[in-house]
């Protein structure tokens, strides 16, 4: 994942605007973190490069 897609980025479940928590990053990608929502407190994983942007209950 780029970090310009924070831009257009938004919590599935409210609507809010996302953080991003970098863990692991390889030049201009993010390869592993979290986007984690002020709002309702839900947090999306970022594995492989990925955001998993499914709502908690559906991530299963």
């Amino acid at each position: 994942m780029r970090k310009e897609l924070m831009e257009i980025l938004a919590c599935p479940v409210c609507k809010g605007p996302l953080e991003l928590r970098v863990e692991q990053e390889e030049g201009v990608e993010i390869v592993k973190g979290f986007l984690s929502c002020a709002h309702c407190k839900e947090t999306y994983p970022i594995e492989e490069s990925i955001p998993n942007l499914l709502p908690p209950n559906l991530r299963a």
